[in-house]
Formats: structure tokens, C-alpha cells, sequence
């Protein structure tokens, strides 16, 4: 059976329930039985980490831990060099072969920035994209070009995602939890309670090695 794989990158420094939460809530209502997490080593477009890949390995490990929904992906933390996304979907889609269905999950905030990406006309031929929508974010594109892009690509049923192999966009109704790598670091630094924030077993993977100071 073809079943959807979904692939969902990010820089996880740290790993929190605004990253676990919205993916587990999409693959029961679009039936993905595969979410594979693949933390970013150099992310190109923002700040670095301040983990190291190691640690953030480390803890996205003891996150999903008892999610059998989630592995992970290990390829760009072993790359030395910033990892473009068009270029990690067209070596998973050449593993996989031409058939699979794969999909690629992103955030809304990511989608109105897409166009900007390293070569990103090349992604849905790879992949599908599914957006995981927020609240307060557009949904428009913009730019005219840009907006004709989605709409040439975005279907309303998750069937498509299933049946093809890839090109098609899905906005994803997720719930939507007002969390951030940001905040907890910056929670963590001032010694306030993040317990709510992020699994416990990531909270006290940080506490024993002294991250986020």
C-alpha cells in the first residue's frame, strides 16, 4: 500500500508541544501513519541554533520517544552546510521512488514566505505541501504571480495527498498553540516554569545540561 509518508523539518531548539501537538492532530484528520521529524543542522534563512545538533537530536529523540507516529531523520544534522529543503525532498523522493505519495509540513508563516526559498518550483515536484494553519496570518500571497501559484496547486481534499504521488497544496485546520522555541528560552533563562510547554522528559534533558541559560 502507497501510504502517505510527511516529512517535517525545523530547527527544534528546543522541541515543543507548538511543534508535537498540531502535526498529531493533522495526521488524524488526513490519516498519515508516518511523520518523519528532521532537524535542520544550518538553518539558512534565521539565527543559528543555540543547542547544539547533538542536543537537539537528543531531545526530539526523548520527545517522541513513546509517539510511534514520529521517527527521525538524521541527514541534515550531518550535513556541514546549510540545508535547503528543495534539495533534501529531491534526494528523499529519489529514495522513495517516483510513486510514493510524500508530503512536506510547514507552518502557514512559512507558506507567505515559500516563494523566497532556494529553488522552491522544484519542491512540489517532490512533494506535496501541507499547511498547518495559524490564526492571524493571511491567507493570501503577496504578490498576483505568487497567489496564481497556490491556487494553481491547492486542493480542499486530502484524498489527493494519498492518491498522488506529489504537486498539491493542503491548508490544514490545526489547532493552534501560542508556543515558541523564543519564548521558552527566554522563560528558561529568567528560571520560570515551562512544564506546559514542552514534554517533560525534553524539560529535564535541559535542566541537566544546563541549556538556555
Amino acid at each position: 500500500m502507497n501510504q502517505l509518508q510527511a516529512l517535517f523539518g525545523g530547527t527544534f531548539d528546543p522541541v515543543h508541544y507548538g511543534h508535537l501537538k498540531p502535526v498529531e492532530a493533522l495526521a488524524n484528520q488526513i490519516g498519515l501513519s508516518r511523520v518523519i521529524i528532521m532537524p535542520n543542522n544550518v538553518p539558512p534563512h534565521r539565527p543559528q541554533p543555540e543547542a547544539t545538533s547533538e542536543q537537539r537530536k537528543a531531545m526530539v529523540e526523548l520527545a517522541i520517544n513513546d509517539k510511534p507516529l514520529f521517527t527521525l531523520d538524521e541527514r541534515e544534522l550531518r550535513r556541514e552546510t546549510p540545508s535547503y529543503t528543495a534539495q533534501t525532498l529531491q534526494a528523499w523522493r529519489e529514495e522513495q521512488g517516483p510513486t510514493r505519495s510524500l508530503a512536506f509540513i510547514i507552518g502557514q508563516d512559512s507558506l507567505l514566505t515559500f516563494p523566497t526559498w532556494h529553488h522552491y518550483e522544484t519542491i512540489l515536484n517532490n512533494s506535496h505541501l501541507i499547511v498547518c494553519r495559524r490564526p492571524g496570518y493571511p491567507l493570501a500571497m503577496e504578490n498576483e504571480a505568487d497567489q496564481q501559484w497556490l491556487e494553481d496547486h491547492l486542493t480542499h481534499n486530502a484524498d489527493d495527498l494519498h492518491t498522488l504521488p506529489a504537486g498539491k497544496i493542503y491548508l490544514a485546520e490545526t489547532p493552534w498553540f501560542n508556543i515558541s522555541a523564543t519564548l521558552i528560552r527566554e522563560r528558561l533563562e529568567k528560571g520560570e516554569n515551562c512544564d506546559d510547554l514542552l514534554p517533560a522528559s525534553v524539560l529535564n534533558y535541559i535542566n541537566q545540561h544546563g541549556l538556555y541559560r
